[in-house]
Parts: structure tokens; C-alpha cells; sequence
């Protein structure tokens, strides 16, 4: 007796799930379930407005930081001169990378460019991990500004100071 009751229940699963004889299949032009921006199925918030730039056409150099924002860069004055490798404050950056204390970005995708300026999307790993920022930088003098959104929170803005 409980071997038919184990062998009906799989059976008694696939008729629940099939249609009723007569019931019109579902319409092909049913609502789709609302994605949220970040991918994940949600209430159907309004998407992140569409950035104006696009990736450089193949045989084209890609973007780079603005050399005017290339160099060492310290939150606290210390971040530029230790020399125990524990300036975890330091950022450097190159023509397509920002490195940190633990953690290197590299250059993905330019979406805004102006003097001493540059937004963009930022491939980043760190600690066995990856993920993606839009990083705003700005420079004025010996003093940069960094904004991150695209994370959990936005960050920033941080301060630094161009190292001598």
C-alpha cells in the first residue's frame, strides 16, 4: 500500500501543474515580471538614466584617467611617506587603474570627461572578491575628490591630498 502512495504522488505533482482540458494556454503578451536595475525582481523602481557615453569602437584606444589626476594620493599626510606598507589611505592611480591599500579598479567604461575630471565605471578586485563602482574623480589643485556609487550605499565624497 505504501509503495502505490509513493508512486501516485509524483503523478497527482504533474497533473496540479497541466492545464485543464479546454483552458486556453497563457497569452504570449502577459506582463513580465518588474527587474529591478541592479538585476534582481522587485516592484519595477524606475531604471538608472541611460549614461551618454559608449565604449570605444574596436581598433580605437580606449579611455583613460586624465593625466592630471596620475600620481599618489594620501587621506592623512602619513598615507604618503610610510614606509611599512601600511598606508592604507594611499591611492594611486594610473592611466587606466586606481590602486588602494588591498583593492586595484581598473577602467571599464568613460562616462563623463572634463578638466582634472573623469566618471566611469571601474572593475575592481580585492581580497578574492570582484566588483563594479561608478567612480567620479576630480581634482582641484593638490586636492582630489572620490565618489562611488553603485554599491550597497554611495561612498564618499573622500578627500586626499597629492603626495610630494
Amino acid at each position: 500500500m505504501r509503495y502505490k502512495l509513493m508512486l501516485a504522488i509524483p503523478l497527482l505533482a504533474l497533473a496540479a501543474c497541466s492545464r485543464a482540458p479546454g483552458e486556453p494556454a497563457p497569452a504570449a503578451e502577459d506582463t513580465a515580471i518588474p527587474v529591478e536595475p541592479d538585476g534582481s525582481i522587485g516592484d519595477g523602481a524606475t531604471p538608472l538614466p541611460e549614461t551618454t557615453a559608449t565604449p570605444a569602437p574596436a581598433g580605437e584606444v580606449a579611455a583613460t584617467i586624465p593625466a592630471a589626476l596620475h600620481g599618489r594620493w594620501g587621506m592623512v599626510p602619513a598615507d604618503c611617506t610610510s614606509t611599512r606598507g601600511d598606508a592604507k589611505g594611499l591611492l594611486t592611480i594610473g592611466p587606466k587603474t586606481l590602486k588602494f591599500y588591498e583593492s586595484v579598479g581598473t577602467l571599464a567604461l568613460e562616462t563623463a570627461r572634463g578638466e582634472g575630471m573623469i566618471r566611469g565605471q571601474f572593475e575592481f578586485s580585492g581580497e578574492g572578491m570582484t566588483w563594479t563602482r561608478d567612480v567620479t574623480l576630480s581634482a582641484t589643485g593638490d586636492t582630489l575628490t572620490r565618489t562611488e556609487r553603485g554599491g550597497e550605499e554611495p561612498g564618499g565624497p573622500f578627500t586626499y591630498t597629492r603626495c610630494a
